[in-house]
């Protein structure tokens, strides 16, 4: 037993540190949001955000390969070859480069796609263009990009790759708050994406460098036959890309189609809270993708369940307690944060989104991740794909009786059918350990949220801040005396002194 306690506390590390950073940035959003919409205004924040729906397809040109580098580089790492490992660096490095000047190409159709399709306001027409093209720019570099974060995770070196990311979101706050104070602009925003993906790269191969000198970056290196094989995974990874930007990145589109660009901030608003509360869960998977590989190839199926059970109860219990805080409580603090009139229309979208999540977040963030990293792409292919074009298909089918609320329900369904799907494997036989008793667990939380909304009528950050401060010593009462009680894997009251001795009494 004694072997499993420093892989246990390596694990919890790197998520730890995954966590930190999403924390952060969530943090960085605070400021940075209601600055920007105030600068920009509503007309700006929307023609931004649809910049940004429409360019992420281009990330589809990534064909999958950076996830399924991932997963190969894992492998070698673990079998300490280090020339097969250069080998599919050097492979991913030709494969980016080529996808970017494509890239490049699409970007330019999308261009008048973009200027032909959507009735840009006259004021913001040509700042929008260049903004355009230099995110074009952006996304296409953005692949080789990717490249150290894959090198970085196969390594476990998840600590320094996130001081990284921490400093870099230091160099964003500054740079936006700096540069939109000089000139309140879209270009200035683009070019901020640009600096901070320079000083990433930059930064993140350096780490490579010195913690790992064999690990080189050639062209020399390409092997076309491993090339072949990391292309051959990559399109199950293609077609969950397309299905994950379908399900998440179309919503600004249908808004800006049916509606009008200044409707988008009051959804973003609002998605904006569901998008970093998944981010905090795919933390986790970000660690235990590469890890499933690791354990597979090296035959270790009992610790590869336990991977599976303890962090899907965790991402379970973490989406539980934040989402019922940004359910009873966001509507109002939306208010306080950004303006009087965003919180019916975004609360409305946020608390759609929200309920939706407790169900797909833990299998987007623990389950979907060790499938691929096991090499079964199939399933969560196929339905995350279905899942997108169902919710395309709602999006645009409901947007104009129900308005942003038909956007957000063409969201929520399909994730629900999604996470359906992927539990219909042999994952069903953990959902009593994973959902019984946090969901039990959340019963009081619930209560004392209600309590601070309807008996004592917060709408102020003083009383926000009490919520969460009681809501969170409640759930360490209830996570550590009930829901984590004689838990196999992570037996919270045991690992407290106090409340062990306190049981006892």
């Amino acid at each position: 037993m004694a072997q499993h306690v420093p892989r246990r506390a390596f694990v919890f590390k790197n998520v730890g540190s995954n966590w930190v950073v999403s924390l952060v940035t969530m943090v960085a959003t605070y400021f940075l949001m209601p600055f920007t919409i105030h600068k920009l205004g509503d007309d700006g924040y929307g023609t931004w955000n649809l910049i940004n729906s429409i360019t992420g397809y281009l990330g589809l040109l990534a064909l999958g390969v950076p996830m399924a580098s991932v997963r190969y580089f894992a492998q070698h790492v673990a079998t300490g070859d280090e020339q097969k490992l250069n080998e599919v660096i050097g492979s991913c490095t030709v494969l980016y480069l080529a996808l970017g000047a494509i890239a490049l190409v699409v970007g330019a159709g999308l261009y008048l796609f973009f200027t032909g399709a959507y009735e840009i306001p006259a004021a913001i027409r040509g700042d929008a263009r260049l903004a355009f093209a230099l995110t074009v720019l952006f996304v296409s570099l953005g692949f080789v990009g990717l490249l150290p974060n894959g090198v970085l995770a196969a390594y476990d070196d998840f600590v320094p790759r996130n001081i990284v990311r921490l400093w870099g979101i230091v160099l964003r706050l500054v740079l936006t708050f700096g540069l939109l104070a000089l000139h309140a602009s879209l270009f200035m925003l683009a070019l901020v994406q640009l600096a901070c993906l320079v000083f990433d790269f930059g930064f993140c191969w350096l780490i490579i460098r010195r913690r790992h000198p064999a690990t080189r970056l050639r062209l020399a290196d390409l092997n076309w036959g491993m090339t072949r094989s990391i292309l051959a995974f990559s399109l199950y990874v293609l077609v969950l890309t397309a299905g994950i930007r379908l399900s998440f990145e179309t919503d600004s589109l249908v808004i800006g189609a049916f509606q009008n660009v200044s409707s988008i901030p009051y959804f973003t608003v609002a998605n904006s809270f569901v998008i970093y509360l998944m981010e905090f869960i795919i933390a986790i998977a970000a660690v235990v993708m590469p890890m499933a590989t690791r354990l597979k190839t090296r035959g270790e199926s009992a610790a590869l369940r336990e991977v599976l059970l303890k962090w899907s109860k965790i991402a379970f219990s973490v989406t539980l307690v934040a989402g019922l805080f940004l359910i009873v409580l966001g509507p109002r603090f939306i208010a306080w944060w950004i303006d009087p009139s965003f919180e019916r229309p975004a609360g409305q979208v946020l608390q759609i989104l929200m309920i939706s999540n407790f169900v797909f977040l833990p299998v987007r963030g623990v389950a979907l991740p060790i499938l691929m990293g096991l090499g079964k792409p199939g399933l969560p292919t196929v339905g995350f794909l279905a899942s997108g074009v169902v919710n395309l298909g709602l999006s645009i089918l409901l947007v104009r009786p129900l308005g942003l609320a038909g956007v957000a329900l063409g969201t929520a369904i399909p994730n629900v059918l999604f996470a359906g799907l992927v539990l219909e494997t042999p994952l069903w036989a953990c959902v009593r350990y994973v959902f019984a008793r946090a969901m039990l667990g959340g019963v009081p939380i619930l209560a004392l949220l209600l309590w601070f909304k309807l008996g004592l009528d917060v709408r102020s950050l003083s009383g926000f801040a009490a919520a969460g401060l009681a809501m969170t010593a409640l759930v360490g009462l209830a996570w550590a005396l009930f829901v984590y009680r004689h838990d196999p894997y992570v037996d919270l009251r045991a690992r407290l002194p106090l409340l062990k001795a306190w049981s006892r009494a």
